[in-house]
This record gives structure tokens, C-alpha cells and sequence, in this order.
């Protein structure tokens, strides 16, 4: 007992004197002057980190307006607040800044003053999720590279207000409320850089119109889909992350080879109305098809290569790359069927 508690002295005492030379430290980089100058010019509502000078935390401090932002702020965290508007002012010395969280807060479109975003220069991560944004806020700032807009109830997207955001890679807004007849051929104009699109949550009823070709990650689970059109995905080459999961796809909405893509190495589409496994490339490495409606499984068909010419591949050749397949919530009885482990000679996990 007694060596317990020489124990936790000792390391109190470690950790205090850590703290005290890493604070030592910092106001002697800062020196006296500065020192006063950093503390005094910080908001107080917020929080100033001396080892983090760039930073300022605002978050859950109950604002209903942001305050005036110090000019060497980088990175501002504002989230979980009442904050209804975002005007030009409180940011006019804010130079910087990186990075801007507003979520959960009510900022809606009326409150945002018009130019307020977009002469934030070198602004590159705006988080505005869980907010009450009717219509994707434009203009924004061009150099932007993550867009954030999740959970708020955004029905239009204004014509071009992604046309100059060319560093963008990621746009979210899942969880709103787009309709197709708000994703026109193009409303992704200009994100020729795009990564990562989310559009997952809403009430779309068709696959979206223009996708930028570069996107790697595609997101659309929880909508109405019911048809995947023919050769789609031929004109984003790079997708590699597909989510379908939660929609209304059928064999019949399913072309011949909608899904035999080269270029797709997680397909997700559990929970939908499936009958039968589609055609998968020899590429793809994670096939999720739980909770639909297949009743059997068959290698020889499913198989994206010749069973009888697996054997000229040798193992590390040319062999189909399946190491995870997920089919439970199905009408399928076990065991899995000697012909698919032949054919899937890579997989790891089989959930049935």
C-alpha cells in the first residue's frame, strides 16, 4: 500500500514538473511583452491554450454570436453552441485561419452574410453539420478541401457553387433533404479534385447525374435507389468505395455487368431486395450482401474467372481477390459451397 501511494507521488510529481517546464518554456519563447498581448486579445468566452497559440476553443459555451477571432488563429472550434449568424466581422483580423468548426449550432442561410465565407482566403475545413442550412451557403472560400455538411436540411444546391473549388476532396452532406431534381449534370462542376462525396441519407430515388470523375469514395446508402444505369460507373474510373446499403435495387435494376468494375474494391449493397449475387470483378475485395433476398449460392456462376483455368494463375497470380463476404439476413443454408472456396481462395471471412 504504502509503495502504491510513493508510486502515484512520484508520478504527480513528474507530470507537474513536465507541466511546469513545458509552461516555463512557453512564456519564455513568448517573452513578457508578448505574453501579456497573447493573453489580453484572447476572447473571454473562449479558451487560449498556451502550448496550442494558434488555436481558440469556443465550443459549448453557450454563444449566440461568435466573437471577435485574434489574428494569429488558425484553428477555431466553435461547435455546440446557439450561434444563428455568421457575419464578416468577427473575422476581420482573422487572416489564417485553417480550419472552422460550426456544428450543432442554428446558422441558417438567412444568417449568413453574404461574403462571409469566401474572404476567408486560406480557409481549407469547414465543418457546418448539424445546423439549419436550407441550401448548400455560397460563395466559399476557393481554397477549401473539406466541406462538411451533414444533418442539416439542405434541398438545393445553387447553380456553380462548387465551380471553383478545384482543392476540394471531400464534400459531405449526407442526412439532408436532396432530391434527384436537386443533383442536375452539373451541380459537381469544377471538383475536379474530389475524393470522397456522401450523399447518403437523403430521398434519392436515381443514381446522381455527374459524379467527378476522380472520386474514389462514393456514398449513397439509405435512399430510394431502385436502378443502377447502364455502363455508370465507366465515367468515374477511380471509384473504389461503393455504399449502397438501405435502398431499393433489384436484379432487374442491375445491369449484366453493373457492378463487374475493375476499379471497385468495396462494394456494400446489404439491405435491398437482391435475389441473386450480380457479376463482381476479379478485383474486388469486400462484398457485403446481408439482409436481401438470395436463397443459394453458386460458385461456378459467381465466380469471376474460370474455375478450371484457376490453376494455370499460380497463387499469386491472377486469382479473384475476395478475402471478405458477407451474406447473413439471407434465405441461404450453410455450409458455403465447395465451388465458391475454390474460387475465392483469398477469403478470410465468410459470414453466413
Amino acid at each position: 500500500m504504502i509503495l502504491k501511494v510513493y508510486t502515484s507521488l512520484l508520478l504527480l510529481f513528474l507530470v507537474n514538473s513536465v507541466w511546469t517546464r513545458t509552461m516555463r518554456q512557453v512564456y519564455d519563447d513568448l517573452g513578457l511583452d508578448h505574453w501579456s498581448h497573447y493573453t489580453s486579445e484572447c476572447p473571454q468566452e473562449c479558451f487560449c491554450p498556451p502550448s496550442f497559440p494558434n488555436a481558440l476553443y469556443c465550443d459549448n459555451k453557450g454563444l449566440k454570436e461568435i466573437p471577435p477571432i485574434p489574428a494569429r488563429i488558425w484553428y477555431l472550434y466553435l461547435q455546440n453552441n446557439q450561434i444563428e449568424t455568421l457575419s464578416e466581422k468577427p473575422f476581420m483580423n482573422a487572416t489564417h485561419l485553417r480550419w472552422i468548426n460550426l456544428n450543432k449550432n442554428k446558422i441558417t442561410n438567412s444568417g449568413i452574410e453574404n461574403g462571409a465565407l469566401s474572404k476567408l482566403k486560406r480557409l481549407l475545413y469547414l465543418f457546418l453539420e448539424d445546423n439549419e442550412l436550407e441550401e448548400v451557403p455560397a460563395p466559399l472560400p476557393v481554397g477549401l478541401e473539406q466541406l462538411r455538411l451533414a444533418r442539416n436540411k439542405i434541398s438545393r444546391i445553387p447553380e456553380g457553387v462548387f465551380s471553383h473549388l478545384e482543392n476540394l476532396t471531400m464534400l459531405d452532406l449526407h442526412q439532408n433533404s436532396l432530391l434527384d431534381s436537386a443533383l442536375q449534370s452539373d451541380t459537381f462542376q469544377g471538383l475536379n479534385n474530389l475524393m470522397q462525396l456522401n450523399i447518403a441519407k437523403n430521398s434519392l430515388k436515381k443514381m446522381p447525374l455527374s459524379i467527378p470523375a476522380n472520386t474514389l469514395q462514393l456514398f449513397l446508402d439509405n435512399n430510394s435507389i431502385e436502378v443502377i444505369p447502364e455502363n455508370y460507373f465507366s465515367a468515374i474510373p477511380k471509384v473504389t468505395f461503393l455504399r449502397l446499403n438501405y435502398n431499393k435495387l433489384s436484379d432487374d435494376g442491375i445491369p449484366p455487368n453493373g457492378f463487374n468494375v475493375s476499379s471497385i474494391l468495396d462494394l456494400q449493397l446489404s439491405h435491398n431486395q437482391l435475389t441473386k449475387i450480380p457479376p463482381i470483378n476479379a478485383h474486388l475485395e469486400h462484398l457485403h450482401l446481408d439482409h436481401n433476398k438470395i436463397k443459394s449460392v453458386n460458385g461456378t456462376q459467381i465466380c469471376p474467372v474460370s474455375i478450371a483455368l484457376e490453376e494455370d494463375f499460380g497463387y499469386y497470380g491472377n486469382l479473384p481477390r475476395l478475402r471478405y463476404l458477407r451474406l447473413d439476413g439471407n434465405e441461404i443454408q450453410p455450409p458455403i459451397p465447395l465451388d465458391v472456396m475454390i474460387c475465392f481462395r483469398l477469403l478470410q471471412a465468410v459470414v453466413i
